[in-house]
């Protein structure tokens, strides 16, 4: 088995981000996961069994503003895992993309890479994010113990899923995005089959 956990959050307008910012974001959080799950698989192969655990983060299922790379970073992760699970199934290994919501951990807090604000038309969609971000840092909803517990239940499956969300807040918000695409999906309905041949 292996839990990939590694990770930071980077906070900053995409505007306002460097280039450089975005790739160390992904080399963390995408490139890193990566890099441990091929180093693994051969021996999960060879066994013809494993369980490889990515945490990612609702921010890999919805998104908001102020947290673009970061977001853009777990919804790779999330897709590769998704697409990996159907490649290794067949030989055994398990897949699960973990995606906690707001947990009391230092994710907020220390451990945040900000950008420097420097364009004042982001300021009234940015600011209440970051001071409501900062404000709830070490008040989430979420108890990093109960995660362990959560954790420990998902290796002892006999039937892991592709997804697990944690957190009531992750799972309010997942479910809000969906039901928001579902009914985007059918408002365009008509346009999207108009282009078939």
């Amino acid at each position: 088995m292996l839990v990939n956990n590694a990770g930071y959050g980077h906070e900053g307008v995409m505007e306002e981000s460097s280039l450089e910012e975005m790739r160390r974001q992904f080399d963390v959080n995408v490139f890193g996961a990566v890099a441990m799950m091929k180093a693994v698989l051969p021996f999960m192969r060879q066994r013809r069994r494993g369980h490889l655990i990515n945490i990612t983060s609702m921010g890999g299922f919805i998104t908001m503003p102020g947290i673009t790379y970061y977001c853009g970073s777990k919804f790779a992760l999330e897709g590769i895992s998704e697409a990996l699970g159907q490649e290794v199934k067949a030989l055994g290994i398990a897949v699960t993309a973990v995606a906690p919501g707001s947990f009391r951990t230092d994710w907020a807090g220390r451990s945040m890479v900000r950008s420097a604000r420097s364009i004042a038309d982001y300021d009234a969609v940015f600011d209440p994010i970051r001071a409501a971000r900062e404000a709830k840092s070490g008040q989430q909803l979420g108890d990093p113990d109960k995660a362990a517990v959560a954790l420990l239940r998902l290796i002892e499956s006999d039937a892991p899923p592709a997804h697990l969300l944690l957190g009531r807040d992750a799972v309010t918000l997942v479910r809000d995005k969906l039901n928001a695409m579902s009914a985007d999906i059918a408002a365009w309905e008509s346009v999207s089959r108009s282009t078939d041949h």
